[in-house]
């Protein structure tokens, strides 16, 4: 049958080693600082600010497909005219359809004036979304359905323009329940699935109130400041005001990522770097972090300011977004990516005993490509080392044949996997999708000889570990090597995420799986009744937050035991040669990304206390059989 575009994102997340882990979401803020005539004349468009707007969100596509959206507010509009516009697309190419659907409007402009992108003004009054603010959102779902309706913007309309509120944001919270309380609001069915509703009325809520004390003079700071001190999750949010006020709030610790540029033609933000850098084409040094706990803040009169809205508290940057979510153009990253797998050599030369000559590297899926140049080239190194040992030891006993056979000698690098993209069009019953992601990557066949190489293939983390099992290791031992070596650039995802992540279900984790069976073989399950108890004491006292219980199931066993079992759940029944499994350690993690220390996921040590309430949570619906969200 023809896909959906529910069923398209199902099956393309089936189809790489990591698992289904949902990406970050990507925001994008732009102000422009001229008028339309200045773009018209300067650039040859009146569509400067939607032009980049579009460059931003593609820039940022890998971050959100589930959906995208975008908001517009127009400058000095007579009353009684609209001033706040927004659309939504949950299409497979939502991005397109957005900007498609805006071409569509003045084309059909155009038909009846067709010189009215030469006249500014009437362009504006005619066309929703030419506006002087534009805030534009790609959405991966980690809350919520996946429709138009759980799309970002959201909006917040009022008669009075500074009551007027459309948000948009890179996060998760976990206590919207808690927010809808402290403002005496009913969500409703709606609602009360969305944290960005939450979030949406609480600024909402503040925003009123400061109107009423001072009205048309919206004191933005204080709003977002009485705000977000309610909010515990990571997020970056950006809003546009009616009255022509705008905002890019970053969380106390820095959790998800926000960066801004600024000349004299436009404010900008966005969740990465590299996507202003490329779509503006400044230098690095030319866009700027939004630290923690600061906005930029942009008045309606053009007057900005970077502000400390709250206390700042233990950076806590995620490490993901350097593993695997953030585009690898940055520079930064793409350094921190490659030394990720170059610490990963020494441990993978350790289990190939040295046996470079009879090894084979390679990587799947893409996202991975970055570390495995860095794992290569400390392969290199170690076998430079070689070179130079062993063409010293010879002393005078050398000839051009010997040496040149010497200096010859390289890293077996192969591209084992190659994925078949038209494989994307369509998909079966769920019981044969299995069967089909085996066929989604077209395996290199000759690259390996059969019972004599080993194959190392780097991923850049391995989350459930089912399509290790079922798919992958299934596809890779068609080409018959003595053995397979999995190798993870992020260390073992032991703990659920409620900042951005989709990964809170604890069952789902092939870490906590090889745990729990290593407590069974080893007649020590009974701890996990003990911590059922447990956790169900706290949260008879309401005290979830208080302490993380779970690393008690991690904490009989080292990472190497739990790694060995991980090996035997994801090697299938009928592969006769030995799966091992080597992960990232938290040390190097650290030391390859040093300003992103928010490591939660291997750790357990969350960054805000409604971290551990998830995890308790997750155990307890682990323990009950609740296949549910722990928030």
């Amino acid at each position: 049958m023809l896909f959906t575009a529910e069923l398209y994102l199902r099956f393309f997340f089936y189809t790489t080693m990591s698992d289904d882990i949902k990406h970050e979401c990507g925001l994008t803020f732009i102000r422009l600082r001229k008028p339309f005539s200045y773009f018209l004349q300067k650039y040859g468009t009146v569509m400067y600010g939607l032009n980049k707007l579009y460059l931003l969100m593609e820039k940022q596509h890998n971050r959100g497909q589930d959906g995208a959206g975008m908001a517009a507010v127009k400058l000095n509009v007579e009353p009684g005219y609209p001033f706040l516009h927004r659309i939504r697309s949950v299409a497979p190419q939502s991005i397109a359809d957005l900007f498609s659907t805006i071409g569509k409007e003045v084309a059909e402009l155009e038909k009846f004036q067709p010189k009215i992108k030469q006249h500014p003004g009437l362009l504006k009054g005619h066309l929703p979304f030419l506006g002087e603010l534009l805030l534009g959102h790609l959405r991966y779902g980690t809350q919520g359905k996946n429709n138009v309706d759980f799309c970002h913007p959201f909006i917040r309309r009022d008669v009075a323009p500074v009551r007027n509120l459309a948000l948009a944001g890179n996060f998760n919270l976990v206590n919207t329940d808690e927010l809808f309380d402290h403002i005496n609001f009913d969500p409703g069915t709606f609602s009360k699935q969305s944290d960005l509703a939450a979030m949406m009325e609480v600024i909402h809520h503040y925003m009123v109130a400061a109107d009423g004390e001072n009205p048309e003079h919206l004191d933005l700071k204080s709003v977002l400041r009485k705000s977000a001190s309610l909010f515990d999750g990571g997020y970056t949010i950006g809003g546009l005001v009616g009255n022509g006020d705008s905002f890019v709030l970053r969380d106390a610790h820095g959790i998800r990522p926000a960066y801004y540029y600024i000349n004299d033609e436009v404010f900008v933000a966005a969740s990465e770097r590299a996507a202003i850098r490329t779509t503006f084409n400044v230098g690095e040094n030319e866009v700027h972090e939004l630290m923690p706990g600061n906005a930029l803040m942009v008045s309606s009169h053009g007057e900005y300011s970077v502000e400390q809205v709250l206390e700042v508290k233990e950076r806590r940057a995620c490490s993901f977004e350097r593993i695997y979510f953030s585009r690898g153009s940055d520079e930064k990253i793409y350094r921190e990516r490659i030394a990720l797998g170059h610490h990963l050599s020494k441990p993978v030369l350790e289990a190939i005993n040295y046996d470079l000559k009879n090894t084979i590297f390679s990587y799947i899926p893409n996202t991975a490509e970055i570390a495995y140049y860095g794992m290569c080239k400390g392969m290199e190194d170690y076998l430079n080392k070689i070179k130079v040992q062993r063409i010293l030891s010879w002393g005078d006993d050398i000839n051009e044949e010997k040496l040149a056979t010497m200096i010859n000698r390289k890293i077996r690098q192969e591209k084992i996997a190659i994925k078949d993209v038209k494989l994307r069009t369509f998909i079966t019953e769920d019981v044969s999708r299995n069967e089909m992601v085996q066929h989604v990557y077209d395996i290199t066949y000759g690259t390996l000889r059969k019972d004599e190489d080993t194959l190392v293939v780097i991923d850049d983390s391995i989350v459930r570990g089912t399509t290790l099992k079922e798919s992958i290791v299934k596809m890779l031992s068609r080409l018959g090597p003595k053995r397979i070596i999995v190798v993870s650039s992020a260390p073992q995802i032991r703990y659920p995420d409620c900042y951005g992540i989709d990964m809170s279900k604890l069952g789902d984790f092939i870490a906590f799986k090889a745990a729990v069976a290593l407590l069974k073989e080893n007649n020590m399950d009974n701890l996990l009744d003990e911590l059922y108890c447990k956790c169900k004491e706290l949260n008879r006292r309401n005290e979830l937050h208080t302490v993380n219980l779970v690393r008690q199931v991690y904490k009989p066993f080292t990472t190497e035991q739990i790694s060995k079992k991980i090996a035997d759940l994801i090697t299938p029944p009928d592969i006769d040669f030995p799966v091992e499994v080597i992960y990232q350690t938290i040390e190097d993690l650290h030391a390859s990304c040093p300003t992103n220390n928010g490591d939660w996921y291997f750790t357990g040590n969350y960054p805000t206390p409604g971290g551990n309430k998830v995890v308790n949570k997750a155990f307890l619906n682990y323990m009950e059989g609740n296949n549910t969200r722990g928030y």
